[in-house]
């Protein structure tokens, strides 16, 4: 019986500690940042961090300035020749002057957060890049409505 119990304990033990170890491995691939090639044009190239941006929910009238970030790829200067919403609520700027290659650039919009309710919203560059003169991004969440005067003030009992 005492040889089940050790050996049960063992076996637990072994479990255990290579559980632990398993976590450790996967925690360490985890922190290490993983590095994405981007491809190489010949020419301006322009390759978004991210093509779409979620606000998420947010209260009404919240900031509603976000960043678009790329790179170009490219072995040209990139030009960014504009930006255009797909509405008057969603305003995008562009960058001025020519993006080195290699170098990052950012597109700025801002979302009018004073309409409530979900929105999904585009942004059309248009630009020298080689293969992409016209890139299509979008920006989307939901507004929250205000809340109701009395529903904020505390009830005297």
């Amino acid at each position: 019986m005492k040889r089940i119990i050790l050996l049960a304990a063992i076996t637990v033990f072994g479990v255990a500690t290579s559980n632990a170890q398993t976590a450790k491995k996967t925690a360490k691939k985890a922190d290490t940042p993983v590095k994405v090639e981007t491809p190489k044009v010949d020419g301006p190239g322009m390759v978004f961090e991210n093509e779409t941006i979620d606000y998420g929910t947010i209260p009404h009238n919240a900031d509603g300035k976000r960043e678009f970030v790329f790179v170009n790829n490219g072995n040209k200067p990139l030009v960014i020749e504009s930006t255009q919403g797909s509405c008057g609520c969603t305003v995008p700027s562009k960058p001025e002057g020519a993006i080195a290659p290699g170098a990052k650039g950012v597109i700025g919009v801002k979302y009018a957060t004073d309409r409530v309710g979900p929105f999904t919203k585009t942004v059309t560059i248009k630009s020298n890049a080689t293969g992409q003169e016209t890139k299509v991004v979008t920006i989307k969440g939901t507004i929250l409505p205000d809340a109701p005067a009395d529903a904020a003030a505390p009830t005297k009992s």
